[in-house]
């Protein structure tokens, strides 16, 4: 059976091979923040098993573990990484043509079918895959059919998927860790009860029996929360706890299910507007040398604009329609 602490393992594989690698070219800061977090990755589950038994020092481990990333984190300069010459690579790109593209498809491809199909996938009277967050755990296949993929289809040796892969991780630096503490950001701070607070405001300002008052505060904030924080992840339970659920979902009876999606996505529109979200707006300027840090952001804003109102008008026809 597939199960979601496997798909941690591979990532934790993955890391300490980028930090091997590193190790042999020198690359000490880079070598040791890929290191420490494959090992955090590796024993989160002891970590917890450790937690609920009242032992706590593995925790503290863990703690030290985060403080040593953001002390390396400023030493993750992006250098120099070894790459083939841009001859062999653009004549590979005219071999290959649009088949490069194929094992990138295979990744959404295969995670749909899996989220949508996995429950039904029993041999023996055994799932192979866990129910337990089977969506993640089918973007870990998703993953490893798509590099398996990659390598029959570029006649590459296994080895090139761990070194591309690495390269990757040290262009993006500790940017690449920004979906996923943004994430848990929006966590703690649904817990430390700021969701409330976001609720006790919107209360004071906005007429709270209107539902589309209610959709735009959620929406308004949805966007106001990315922008600030960097992440749709991490503004979703803050604004759902504050406003979706018991404004839009007990109060109006909006679709959970609708509300939900439709939340993210207008979330995302503050992606598109704020340099907090370093990987998508910042970290591009530096791969494409782009002359201005703010250009990507310029370029994407009044997409972004036209998509937020779009969202909130589909938001305040059919979360109360269905």
């Amino acid at each position: 059976m597939l199960t979601i602490e496997q798909a941690y393992w591979l990532i934790a594989l993955f890391l300490a091979g980028a930090a091997i690698l590193n190790l042999r070219a020198h690359r000490w800061s880079h070598a040791a923040f890929w290191g420490v977090l494959a090992v955090l990755i590796a024993g989160g589950k002891y970590v917890l098993a450790a937690h609920a038994a009242h032992h706590q020092f593995p925790a503290q481990l863990a703690g030290v573990g985060v403080i040593a990333l953001a002390v390396l984190s400023p030493r993750m300069t992006r250098g120099q990484v070894s790459e083939r010459d841009s001859a062999a690579r653009e004549a590979d790109a005219l071999r290959l043509r649009h088949r490069l593209f194929g094992p990138a498809l295979l990744i959404p491809l295969v995670t749909l079918l899996v989220a949508l199909f996995g429950a039904y996938c029993v041999v023996g009277g055994v799932h192979l895959f866990a129910p337990y967050r089977m969506t993640l755990t089918g973007l870990a296949l998703s993953c490893v059919v798509a590099l398996i993929a990659a390598l029959w289809v570029t006649r590459a040796k296994p080895a090139a998927g761990l070194a591309e892969g690495r390269r990757l991780l040290d262009t993006l630096g500790w940017a690449a860790l920004l979906p996923l503490t943004l994430a848990a950001l929006g966590g703690v701070f649904a817990a430390t009860g700021v969701g409330t607070a976001v609720a006790d405001v919107v209360r004071l300002a906005v007429p709270v029996n209107s539902a589309l008052a209610c959709v735009l505060a959620f929406g308004a904030g949805m966007v106001l929360f990315t922008v600030i924080m960097g992440n749709a992840f991490a503004a979703f339970p803050v604004l759902m706890a504050g406003v979706g659920i018991p404004l839009l979902i007990h109060l109006h009876g909006a679709n959970p299910a609708i509300l939900g999606a439709m939340g993210m996505v207008t979330g995302y529109c503050g992606t598109l507007f704020t340099p907090m979200a370093a990987n998508f707006n910042i970290v591009p300027v530096a791969l494409l040398e782009l002359p201005g840090q703010n250009d990507v952001i310029r370029a994407q804003w009044k997409t972004g604009a036209l998509l937020l109102v779009v969202n909130l008008t589909l938001m305040y026809f059919l979360v109360f329609r269905f």
